[in-house]
């Protein structure tokens, strides 16, 4: 009997056009940009000005792009997945605006929130789904509008992150090709070190948290940095050995853009050469959930088919964890 896998079958994306580059960030804060590069990687980050969009306005462009390269009817999707940190409200449901703007009628839909961690988390839900031969046809965004929650004053946070979205398709795959393997992992340790203090239902909204600008992230970079590095090492090497993969195995490491050296510490505890690493952190920043498939996105037309993909990320929580994927077509 042959397995029933799930495979992405195809990928869109959207950035915003406005470019926020490390030289206007020097006329806003106390920052260069030979200071942002050298420690993140980063030389500018995409930001979403358009009046009254919010995450949403990100991900439906995402997956417009997604259907019309993919050439897909919209009422054929069976479930809408939106990976983000950043909803366009509390309460009601983003994905489900999403599915109704984009004419996914025939589909239910939900959010998924495991901050940086959320698209990762999302692809194991979605492959899920799919082996159980309950849905054939899911479409998985990862979105985020962090430019909504970062105050341009703090030099520690606002280099950072940008804006963007990118969704995938996940169908059946009857030739062994798709998500492979996955060791996912969270601690609530890294609940003080990266987060949002009030908004939420322990410091609701007042006049005096939006005085202390409670409503912005914060993030303590040395205890994130020092945790990611190793953590998100560790996954990729772990998920290597399960499947006896070598260096010479992998095709491409998918890695989450949060920094250019977490990135490189990862690379380099696989044994995986510089070319085999995706990277568009220096063009967009840290887009949250979109920086796996603003990748997949960037670097489709290079992926063959049967290529093997390890991915790996590391958000907010702490959560964090790496996924095998083999590629499933030719672009």
């Amino acid at each position: 009997m042959v397995k029933n896998t799930a495979a992405i079958t195809a990928v869109g994306a959207y950035v915003p056009e406005f470019r926020l580059t490390n030289k206007l960030l020097e006329s806003m804060v106390d920052t260069n940009d030979e200071w942002i590069t050298s420690r993140t990687g980063i030389k500018e980050r995409r930001i979403l000005k358009k009046e009254g969009a919010g995450t949403s306005y990100l991900a439906i462009k995402a997956a417009q792009d997604l259907i019309a390269k993919k050439g897909l009817d919209p009422e054929d999707i069976d479930l809408v997945i939106v990976a983000t940190a950043t909803p366009d409200m509390l309460v009601a449901s983003t994905a489900a605006y999403v599915a109704s703007e984009i004419g996914a009628n025939n589909a239910f839909s939900y959010d998924l929130q495991a901050a940086c961690s959320s698209f990762l988390f999302g692809m194991s839900t979605a492959a899920s789904y799919i082996e159980s031969k309950r849905y054939k046809k899911i479409l998985l965004i990862g979105a985020d509008k962090m430019s909504s929650i970062i105050d341009y004053t703090d030099r520690t946070t606002c280099i950072i992150f940008g804006d963007g979205a990118g969704a995938v398709l996940f169908e059946p795959n009857e030739e062994g090709l798709g998500l492979q393997d996955e060791y996912l992992r969270s601690d609530g340790v890294g609940r003080n070190f990266l987060k949002m203090d009030a908004g939420g239902s322990i410091l609701p909204a007042s006049a005096e948290t939006i005085k202390n600008k409670q409503h912005y992230v914060f993030q303590d970079g040395k205890s994130v940095f020092k945790f990611a590095v190793s953590n998100m090492a560790d996954v990729a090497a772990k998920i290597m050995e399960r499947n006896n993969l070598t260096h010479d195995d992998v095709q491409w490491l998918v890695p989450h853009q949060a920094n250019k050296r977490i990135v490189d510490a990862t690379a380099n505890r696989m044994g995986v050469d510089e070319a085999k690493v995706m990277m568009n952190i220096d063009r967009y920043g840290n887009t949250t959930s979109a920086t796996l498939p603003l990748l997949l996105n960037d670097y489709e037309k290079q992926l063959k088919k049967g290529d093997n993909l390890v991915f790996a990320a590391f958000g907010g929580g702490f959560t964090w964890g790496s996924i095998y994927l083999k590629w499933a077509y030719n672009s």
